[in-house]
């Protein structure tokens, strides 16, 4: 006898990119069979899924958590609450942390910590260089023994090309993943909006979306030098598709992310200076916007991602350009990406493709997808379901959310990890 019977579901798949009526069975933590719409099994725990969408859980690649250091924008406790009212059953945390995540000690404590107080499975990325600043590569062999799932350092560019391809190909000697932010570094400083008529009007240093592509030539280059596999954080600008269309078509092991603010909204947003929308990179235009998300939909683009990055208060309530960059997005990153299939431009199988398939299969985890044998990481939601977002209410530490108030789509009505229940803990 299995453990649960979901029944009754409008089972989700992002590998065969189905969206049927049927029925999964759970046994031991694991998927035991994908049953059609009239199948059923005995099971000690039946769960009538009403006619409501079930999706393998999110996995979110780019989530930062405060520990160390910050522990006051958000905890592996509160990180780990938000993810599973969010339908994010593995979250990837970056190693932006005070101190950076570089040595094989920090790694340890950080995974302890997720271990003890997050609800949801927990990896881990391990900064690229020491002290993340691009000048001495960090021992990427003894990260990778601690489980480090791959190599960053997050939105600090390795502007030294010699010390950048070095690493590279140690990584590849390792089969180790890297995770670029492709922006031009010199082009970039000091921005805070993309440039144009808006950031003219508002009188905000910007940055051109040409610096975009600039980074991603210099790391493709770099790449095809070396023959390490490669992860683009974001891909924000129509500018940088051709660029990585030609990488995938010439053999590169190179993949992309989009985080979803840049997904669901634009330049204009920034309207009256408001910091909650202010991001690196920045907003882009609304071409740029909806260029991206045809890439999405075309599969060049292969993971979208919430960019997970609490700040407090005293970091968001100040003038737009001395504000800190970032968005909370783990609660948010589902009806977000709903917004993409309420507009027509992707279905559904398709958004749990980017969500849920592509990244764990680009970090070599065995969870998002709905077959045998795979972890019962479940997220049951209504698609239709209408809601106004209240950041008082996240789960979140900081409540730095671009949504607060919005009219959004899509509500999470169960939370699964492992066959057990997490969104009700």
């Amino acid at each position: 006898m299995d453990d649960i019977l979901f029944h009754n579901a409008r089972l989700i798949d992002p590998v065969t990119l189905t969206d049927s009526l049927g029925a999964i069975t759970v046994k031991d933590g694991k998927i035991t069979a994908i049953l059609e719409k009239g199948e059923t099994r005995p099971a000690k725990q039946t769960i009538d899924c009403g006619g409501l969408c079930l999706a393998p859980g999110i996995v979110d690649m780019g989530v930062k958590v405060g520990e160390p250091g910050e522990r006051h924008k958000e905890s592996y406790r509160t990180a780990g609450r938000a993810a599973a009212a969010g339908g994010v059953t593995t979250i990837v945390t970056r190693p932006d942390t005070t101190a950076a995540i570089d040595t094989p000690e920090t790694l340890e404590f950080v995974a302890r910590r997720a271990q003890a107080d997050a609800k949801v499975n927990v990896c881990h990325m391990a900064a690229l260089t020491k002290g993340r600043d691009g000048r001495e590569m960090t021992e990427i062999g003894f990260l990778l023994d601690a489980g480090a799932v791959a190599f960053t350092d997050g939105d600090h560019v390795v502007t030294d090309a010699k010390i950048y391809s070095r690493a590279l190909t140690y990584a590849k000697s390792l089969g180790a993943l890297v995770i670029g932010h492709v922006q031009e570094p010199t082009l970039s400083a000091g921005s805070s909006v993309t440039s144009g008529k808006f950031a003219s009007l508002r009188g905000l240093p910007g940055v051109n979306p040409i610096a975009e592509r600039m980074g991603l030539d210099r790391d493709i280059s770099l790449i095809e030098m070396t023959g390490a596999r490669y992860h683009v954080d974001q891909i924000t600008t129509a500018r940088a598709l051709p660029a990585l269309e030609r990488a995938k078509r010439n053999g590169l092991d190179v993949t992309a992310g989009v985080g979803i603010h840049h997904l669901t909204l634009n330049e204009f947003d920034v309207a009256d200076y408001r910091t909650f929308f202010k991001f690196k990179p920045p907003l882009r235009s609304e071409e740029d916007r909806i260029a991206v998300i045809q890439a999405v939909e075309s599969g060049l683009i292969d993971v979208i991602c919430s960019m997970h990055t609490p700040q407090d208060e005293e970091s968001k309530r100040l003038p737009f350009e001395d504000a800190a960059s970032g968005a909370v997005g783990l609660e948010t990153l589902l009806p977000a990406s709903l917004r993409l299939v309420h507009a027509g431009h992707i279905t559904l199988p398709k958004l749990f493709r980017a969500l849920s398939l592509n990244p764990a299969r680009r970090l070599g985890l065995d969870c998002g997808r709905l077959i045998a044998d795979a972890p019962a990481d479940l997220v049951l939601f209504d698609p239709d379901a209408p809601f106004i977002l209240d950041r008082s209410k996240l789960r979140s530490k900081s409540k730095n959310t671009p949504f607060d108030g919005a009219r959004l789509q899509g509500t999470v009505a169960g939370t699964w990890v492992a066959g057990r229940r997490v969104d009700q803990e």
